[in-house]
């Protein structure tokens, strides 16, 4: 089976979806939907259209194929055929027209069984753009909704018309949650259309994970983890609004924060004054920092807090049930799906820091309610996100939609 995905390269969802298949023998391809990065987690997949590809030749695993490689300004090293320079040029008036058109000669050239768009708006407009370019037959077409692709950006009214035309024109559709299985059919997706739910980045391996966790019960640690983004839809800021509630709790504790988003120099400043006025220490984990080393931390933690106006599961509420850290986490994703309130984590209001300081609170009081919650996490984690059930479900539905 040959599939070309077409999505971020620089995430790790991208790169860990991608590795559940590389032992299948398939043709896998890559075409990234912005140039500038990769995973080094990718591996067994052939990278097309990446802007200097010698820059990353030396992660393993990786083929590239810079035929429809070109960047603005250089040569264009490519046959034009019956396109003389003047009408590329036209034709590339913005970077994206450029994008999709090279990515419709990839189709055109490659003919894979399966195109799969991962995210709604970052590959399914990017492949909605390229297939009205395409002179040949368009493949079998998968899109899958990530984070907040239709609870969000489907409520805006810039992304309204294009999320109606790809869920329309794809053949199927795939998500992580029931809630959005709901909203897609709302927008009219068939039930016959719409593929078995699956976390964005398949799931964990639950012996490797095991040997990053911090021995001992979970009321034992000393580490607060925070999913630091501050953007359009992360609010880590309230979640340091919210510790500051706690100062009285937090001796002898570490607040660890790994920074993300378009713009982390906010959070790093509020980071730092919270670690002056609380006297605690406050450190900040660089963007891309290799998953393992994520499950550490998880795994070292007491309690993970994950706030945003938008989210899908929030991968990083997986990792906190999988690596015995209590939850925290925001009521606009799909929490409820995963964990019970009061129980086995806590589920706040993302701007109300008050609500979060009560449940930051309570989570540090109650060494019995975070120990019970890492049994019972570790549990649903084992039993609906272990790695080779979920590979298995993302084998046979590729087989099934390819028959």
């Amino acid at each position: 089976m040959r599939i070309l995905f077409v999505a971020v390269g620089g995430s790790i969802h991208t790169a860990r979806w991608i590795d559940q298949l590389t032992d299948r023998g398939w043709d896998l391809h890559l075409f990234p939907t912005e140039l500038y990065h990769l995973r080094p987690e990718l591996k067994g997949v052939t990278i097309h259209d990446v802007e200097d590809p010698r820059r990353w030749t030396g992660q393993p695993g990786l083929k590239f194929h810079d035929r429809f490689y070109a960047a603005f300004g250089r040569d264009w090293p490519l046959p034009f055929g019956r396109y003389r320079a003047s009408q590329w040029i036209t034709r590339c008036r913005t970077q994206f027209a450029n994008h999709a058109w090279r990515l419709a000669r990839l189709i055109d050239r490659l003919r894979p069984d399966i195109v799969h768009s991962l995210g709604l708006h970052l590959g399914g407009y990017l492949t909605l753009a390229a297939r009205e370019e395409c002179r040949k037959p368009f493949p079998t077409w998968v899109v899958t909704n990530w984070g907040s692709d239709l609870f969000l950006f489907g409520r805006l009214t810039e992304h309204k018309e294009r999320l109606a035309k790809v869920l329309n024109t794809a053949d199927y559709y795939w998500c992580e949650c029931q809630r959005d299985v709901e909203l897609a059919k709302s927008w009219g997706v068939p039930s016959e259309r719409i593929l078995p739910t699956v976390p964005a980045p398949g799931g964990f391996d639950i012996e490797q994970a095991e040997k990053l966790r911090t021995p001992g019960p979970t009321s034992s640690r000393r580490v607060i983890t925070v999913k630091g983004y501050q953007d359009w839809a992360g609010r880590a800021l309230v979640a340091f609004q919210a510790l500051r509630g706690c100062s009285d709790l937090l001796a002898g504790y570490r607040i660890a924060v790994y920074t993300g988003g378009r713009d982390p120099e906010p959070v790093r400043i509020a980071g730092e004054l919270l670690s002056q006025d609380l006297d605690i220490p406050v450190t900040f984990v660089p963007p891309r920092t290799p998953h393992e080393a994520m499950l550490r931390l998880h795994g070292q933690s007491r309690i993970s807090i994950g706030l945003s106006i938008s989210d899908s599961i929030a991968i990083s509420l997986l990792e906190a049930m999988l690596m015995g850290s209590f939850p925290i986490q925001s009521n606009t994703g799909a929490a409820y799906e995963w964990i019970e309130d009061g129980k086995t984590g806590l589920i706040v209001p993302p701007e109300d820091p008050h609500a979060v300081t009560e449940a930051i609170r309570r989570a540090l009081w109650e060494d019995h309610l975070v120990d019970s919650a890492s049994a019972i996490n570790q549990q649903v984690i084992a039993e609906r996100c272990e790695r080779r059930k979920i590979a298995q479900c993302v084998v046979s539905t590729y087989e099934r939609i390819c028959q």
